[in-house]
């Protein structure tokens, strides 16, 4: 009876743990830096928690409602200790890297999760923000439907050749290899006429001139920043390219198209639209 008695206990203080660490959980004050483990944190359900983001936590709207900490790869240390997180998720390119430091060495708990443009590391931004808030369970959940969706949506290499313009001061640049913008080309099956330059690079119009790409894909932003759809079809080095006579242009949410979050398989689908069978 005593060992009956002692197991009974022993599990009651087990159950009696493990809703303590739940409810501990729950009550979690978090900080996110990057617009992608924002998105997360909402696909999680646990949109709650959050108590400040950073500027490119835009999505969802929700977001836009909360503390902001300055641009993550500049953010403002007073700005989220000001917040009391009990939790700080950050991009790896979160910085600088002495700010995070001094967030360890004050106590506070830093995740830094990887922002590389791959299928892969955004499932490892998901486990690892669900660990991170108690949810491992509801982490795997969304990992297998992203990977689910993704395998469906890839696209076989075709004949589409595409080209990524992004503003942000009014001057058009493009999207090489090594970027966001390649890889999301890539997983559409489209060439991307850049493929040769490394990085974003302003474009001048004689090199626009000469890539002649079948698609455009720009960001909302990006179009503003160019004065508007009107504008870039009739720019001198994109007017006669077969995407302007064509009008295949795409216009897509900045984080949709480039922030390799949770809306993955949205933006594949969007960008799909554009491809030559």
């Amino acid at each position: 009876m005593r060992i009956f008695n002692s197991i009974a206990t022993l599990l009651a203080l087990y159950c009696l743990s493990a809703i303590s660490a739940v409810a501990s959980a729950a009550e979690m004050r978090v900080v996110s830096l990057g617009g992608p483990l924002t998105e997360i944190v909402y696909a999680l359900n646990a949109g709650d928690r959050l108590v400040a983001v950073d500027q490119s936590s835009v999505y969802p709207a929700a977001a836009n409602q909360l503390p902001k900490v300055g641009y993550y790869r500049q953010f403002s240390v007073e700005g989220v200790l000001s917040a009391k997180p009990d939790l700080i998720l950050a991009s790896d390119q979160a910085g600088p890297p002495e700010a995070l430091e001094q967030l360890r060495r004050m106590g506070r708990r830093v995740i830094v999760l990887p922002s590389a443009p791959t299928v892969a590391a955004l499932e490892q931004r998901i486990h690892g923000v669900a660990a991170a808030l108690g949810l491992r369970d509801d982490g795997r959940k969304m990992v297998a439907s992203v990977q689910q969706q993704v395998a469906a949506l890839t696209q076989k290499p075709n004949q589409t050749r595409a080209l990524m313009l992004m503003s942000r001061t009014g001057e058009a640049e493009g999207g090489g290899k090594n970027t966001s913008a390649d890889a999301m080309m890539s997983l559409a099956g489209m060439s991307n006429v850049l493929a040769k330059q490394q990085g974003y690079k302003p474009l001048s119009q004689e090199s626009l001139a000469a890539l002649r790409p079948d698609v455009i894909i720009t960001t909302t932003r990006s179009l503003e920043s160019m004065g508007g759809m009107d504008k870039l079809l009739a720019s001198p080095g994109l007017s006669q390219s077969p995407a302007a006579k064509q009008k295949r242009v795409l216009v897509m949410d900045d984080l949709l198209l480039l922030g390799f979050g949770p809306r993955l398989p949205e933006a594949m689908k969007q960008l799909n639209t554009l491809v030559r069978k």
